[in-house]
């Protein structure tokens, strides 16, 4: 149970969001900033004197107000706090609602961890242990194709991690393994070397604007009660019935049918392998260009 006189606890990170670069998600470069406060529940804060939980060693520096309940650790916080993320979203969770979910007090929790951004740098690592390593033996092409397979996924599967990729640093555990995954491959694609983030960027920045949308339309449809083709045959039928829309979407029509697919998630499925082959295929075309330009 939370009292009142918790609330004092979920005013951790209480500060006005800034802006920052475009999410850098891939490789554990992008460091921008949230939207909207930490005690809002619509995202961490701009503080400007974090860097991140899994650099700050020190132990957590609130004061206490009751003992460390039995059964509660890091790890059960991590876990209760992914499940929130999932079913509420990334602008309902708070500190007090996760206390909730875990039957304590939110004081309890800051024998844990210092801010709720934290707690959210904690859950956005730990997913990144879903992320399936890339078989050995297959071809780099193969190994990119899964790697960015898998990534796509979680984005669909956790819609939260979006905002938060770019946000924080991704150094923990599960997101270096990622990285140290990609990097992997990009070095076997005997790129040179000053191409190699280019390469990883134009990937890797398409699956996650890629999953990004897909995992928000998703969403939308799960809220209105509707399948996705329900919801984008409604959705069509309105645009349709603009007189100013019309030039557009005949033009939209013959994309479409050109495509192929009955099913949203077939004509999106279509598009993703086509622009990963893309992708590739430049990734292979630089290559033979820089090899042919060094012999």
């Amino acid at each position: 149970m939370v009292s009142e006189s918790d609330g004092e606890a979920d005013r951790g990170s209480d500060r006005e969001p800034g802006t920052g670069p475009e999410p850098e998600s891939a490789d554990a470069r992008g460091a921008g900033t949230g939207h909207g406060s930490a005690d809002s529940g619509s995202g961490p804060a701009n503080n400007a004197a974090r860097t991140s939980v899994w650099l700050d060693h020190r132990a957590p520096s609130r004061s206490r107000r009751s003992e460390s309940p039995a059964g509660l650790d890091r790890n059960r916080i991590t876990e209760a706090s992914v499940r929130l993320l999932d079913a509420d979203g990334l602008a309902k969770f708070s500190m007090r609602r996760l206390a909730a979910e875990l039957d304590v007090t939110a004081m309890s929790l800051y024998w844990y961890v210092d801010t709720k951004d934290d707690l959210l740098e904690l859950a956005l690592d730990s997913v990144y242990a879903e992320i399936a390593p890339p078989r050995e033996d297959a071809a780099w092409q193969d190994r990119l194709r899964d790697l960015a397979r898998s990534y796509r996924e979680l984005l669909v599967r956790h819609i939260w991690i979006s905002p938060l990729a770019g946000t924080f640093l991704n150094i923990g555990p599960n997101s270096m393994l990622f990285s140290y995954a990609v990097q992997d491959i990009v070095r076997a694609t005997g790129l040179p070397l000053e191409r190699q983030t280019g390469a990883l960027s134009a990937v890797f920045q398409f699956v996650y604007g890629f999953g990004t949308v897909e995992g928000h339309f998703k969403a939308r449809c799960d809220a209105t009660g509707l399948t996705q083709d329900e919801y984008h045959r409604q959705a069509m039928t309105t645009i349709r019935a603009q007189p100013h829309l019309r030039q557009i979407t005949e033009a939209s029509d013959d994309l479409m049918a050109a495509r192929g697919g009955d099913t949203v998630e077939e004509m999106r499925e279509r598009d993703f392998v086509f622009a990963l082959d893309l992708l590739i295929a430049g990734i292979e075309a630089v290559r033979d260009r820089s090899g042919s330009a060094t012999r």
